[in-house]
């Protein structure tokens, strides 16, 4: 059985909606189609355990494929479809897919997908791919009758690559049916954020992220309805959020800020008192937008602060968000642990590495247990980091600094580039902004901030030094980047995370 009892009391309920296309599915057929694709995968010899790939844009089919691989008790790799072919081909092989399956309208991410060995079959949708069988057809040859056996699966993810080559987070597979054992989210994320049958939830981000894809098998399992954007639009969310009465969704800070800055005409066309609640995470939000959204939308908005790997998670409501700024929480997974560089405790207040203490180790990194070891704590195992950097207050709410990767040292001090990235994103001429080290002869090397303008802004050697002397006015002067450039885009990921990396390398 499906997760729940949607399919028998509401069938005919939307589970997923794509308002850019008008497509919808309803539980009923959510249910037959995800049971006809796990009897064509169980024909061609998949079983518990084995793993099932995806590559394509945001797509109802997606889910199809989410459920008939969760439902079968095999794992699931959403892939990012903005990935080179030989990127896709890395994880494809890392992650030993047997099946892919991918949209038409991302041949150029799979063009080179018959060079993986594991994979024995290949089926497209909305179009025709070489070498690949046709979804539609498949289907319509698959078996619906009941599944006797439905182990439940799961999903396999891989790091956004922002600091390096994207790592498979692998979990055991638990014993038990589908419709018997909850997925994690739903177990901790459902009772956390009142997600039920009763909620619309707004997804603007791409399913192959781990906490879009999730939220969205949560809602299924709930029995509430998807709103599935193709990508996000500041004012076309706002127009589904009041088109759609939306009760719950999920966003970066990214998504907020373009939101925010959009004129207050526009603004107020939509309705969004219909929003119960509106999560945030990814990517720590500066303290000024938060409370902007919070006078916007109300005490609506909440954060939690986690990873793929599902190591730990804090979480902070809009009350405790005004009353700590810049907090990402208290831990209800894991205890925070601040440590320094050769791994001992640091008292309360000084920045060191996150770490979150669990009973045992959350999670493995696929095939490499290199990485595992290094996220892991020198002295206890069960402790372990995504590499991120903050300290701990008082009363125990965490403060992120950065990531450790992230940090400049300058002159033997450490520059923590979020912290002016966080005061420059509120000027008004200001788009987008990215702090990082290049090289100098003097200090090793000074902070540069690369600044994208608003459109119709010009920069100029003024406009340079206003922001500068903005930074040095409210942190300390050698937090201030040392120059400005002003850059056309950012390279983002398409949840807002900045891969800097990227941006380090057009200075090297």
């Amino acid at each position: 059985m499906f997760p729940g009892n949607f399919v028998d009391s509401s069938p005919d309920k939307v589970a997923v909606v794509r308002p850019a296309t008008g497509e919808s599915i309803t539980y009923a057929e959510l249910d037959q189609l995800s049971t006809k694709l796990a009897h064509y995968l169980r024909d061609i010899g998949l079983g518990r355990g084995d793993s099932v790939a995806v590559v394509s844009t945001n797509d109802i089919r997606m889910l199809v494929t989410y459920w008939a691989a969760v439902r079968s008790g095999m794992y699931i790799t959403a892939i990012n479809n903005h990935l080179t072919a030989d990127e896709t081909n890395y994880i494809l092989g890392d992650c030993g897919a047997v099946a892919l399956l991918a949209s038409a309208d991302v041949a150029d991410a799979v063009s080179r997908s018959t060079e993986v060995g594991s994979i024995t079959h290949r089926i497209a949708w909305g179009g025709e791919l070489p070498g690949f069988e046709s979804y539609e057809h498949i289907l319509a040859q698959a078996s619906d009758a009941p599944l006797a056996d439905q182990p439940r699966g799961q999903d396999m993810l891989y790091s956004s690559g922002t600091t390096g080559r994207p790592k498979g987070i692998k979990v055991p597979l638990q014993d038990g049916q589908v419709n018997e054992i909850p997925d994690p989210y739903t177990a901790v994320f459902s009772a956390i954020y009142g997600f039920d049958q009763d909620c619309v939830y707004l997804c603007p981000a791409p399913l192959y992220h781990a906490a879009p894809l999730r939220y969205c098998g949560m809602v299924n399992s709930v029995g509430g309805t998807i709103v599935l954007m193709d990508h996000f639009d500041a004012e076309g969310a706002l127009q589904l959020i009041d088109q759609y009465r939306v009760t719950h969704s999920q966003w970066v800070p990214t998504m907020f800020i373009r939101m925010l800055k959009l004129p207050e005409e526009v603004r107020a066309k939509y309705d969004v008192s219909s929003l119960k609640v509106a999560i945030h995470a990814a990517a720590p939000c500066p303290p000024e937008v938060k409370a902007a959204m919070i006078a916007w939308w109300g005490p609506v908005i909440h954060e939690y602060y986690a990873s793929t790997e599902g190591a730990g998670a804090t979480f902070i409501d809009s009350a405790g968000s005004l009353a700590h700024p810049g907090s990402v929480g208290k831990p209800l997974l894991g205890v925070v642990r601040i440590c320094g560089d050769d791994g001992t405790l640091l008292p309360t207040g000084e920045i060191g590495t996150v770490y979150f203490e669990r009973d045992e180790l959350p999670f493995q990194y696929h095939n490499d247990p290199e990485k595992t070891r290094e996220a892991q704590h020198p002295d206890h195992p069960t402790w372990t980091t995504s590499g991120d950097v903050g300290y701990v207050d008082a009363e125990g709410y965490l403060y992120l600094t950065d990531r450790k990767s992230f940090m400049i040292i300058s002159g033997g001090v450490n520059i923590y580039p979020q912290e002016a990235e966080n005061v420059l994103i509120g000027h008004p001429d200001v788009f987008d902004v990215g702090i990082i080290g290049i090289p100098d002869p003097d200090l090793g090397e000074v902070a540069k901030a690369c600044v994208q303008l608003e459109p119709g802004v010009t920069g100029s050697d003024a406009l340079a030094e206003e922001l500068i002397t903005l930074v040095r006015s409210q942190l300390a002067h050698y937090k201030a980047p040392k120059s400005v450039d002003f850059v056309d885009s950012l390279p983002r990921t398409p949840t807002g995370k900045l891969v800097k990396r990227e941006l380090q390398k057009r200075y090297a």
